[in-house]
């Protein structure tokens, strides 16, 4: 698979991404919903952390986040570079792609959303692009937009269980974005076309045990 094609899905998947998160962000406010179906919301929260809402705490430990996040972007990349340069399967370079494309939709999220919008306000105001006011947050300080949200289960507790009878009780509960899919999608295909995505590296091992084998002298055997 070509480099061309590689980039072609990192575009493809970073424009989907972005005309989304930018969607959200300038017509919902924070914690508006609305319900595609009944297992299905689009629901609009920003993610300060990591996957999950981890989040490190204090202005430097977002900074670190952002950092990091470049770091691991760098390394994919390089990744992906030599895989193509390698010939590798096309299964392996596609999945490579897809983590690079949804790792980099977020980190533009971290590092620009915060200087390009303003305030999302909590089932008040609507964020304006490139307002007047100025943007919410300094460099490498925005937070992830995330809308995806499929509670496929959404009910509560019987009253008779203990310590959570007539809590509410909802799965699948996390809200995540297209970059987060994609990222999941490529690990996936890694996980589950593991065989197919490293063929090589069983075949040179293969062929340097049948070398060894060859090698072997009557008198060694």
């Amino acid at each position: 698979m070509s480099l061309k094609k590689a980039i072609g899905i990192i575009v493809l998947v970073l424009l989907i991404d972005q005309i989304s998160k930018i969607y959200i962000k300038t017509n919902f406010a924070l914690g508006e919903s609305v319900e595609v179906f009944s297992w299905f919301k689009i629901l609009f929260v920003e993610n300060r952390g990591m996957a999950w809402g981890v989040e490190l705490p204090g202005s430097y430990g977002k900074l670190f986040l952002t950092l990091f996040r470049l770091f691991a972007i760098t390394a994919i990349g390089y990744w992906l570079y030599d895989a193509v340069k390698k010939n590798s399967s096309r299964i392996l370079i596609v999945a490579i792609a897809l983590i690079f494309a949804g790792a980099f939709g977020n980190i533009i999220d971290s590092v620009f959303y915060g200087l390009i919008f303003n305030e999302s306000v909590y089932k008040g105001e609507v964020a304006t692009f490139m307002s007047e006011a100025g943007g919410y947050a300094p460099v490498f300080h925005g937070r992830v937009v995330d809308m995806l949200h499929f509670p496929m289960i959404d009910t509560t507790w019987p009253e008779w269980l203990p310590w959570i009878g007539g809590d509410r009780f909802t799965f699948f509960d996390p809200v995540f974005n297209i970059a987060d899919s994609a990222i999941t999608i490529g690990v996936l295909l890694l996980i589950i076309f593991n065989k197919r995505a490293f063929p090589k590296k069983k075949k040179e091992e293969k062929r340097e045990v049948v070398k060894e084998v060859v090698e072997v002298t009557p008198e060694e055997a």
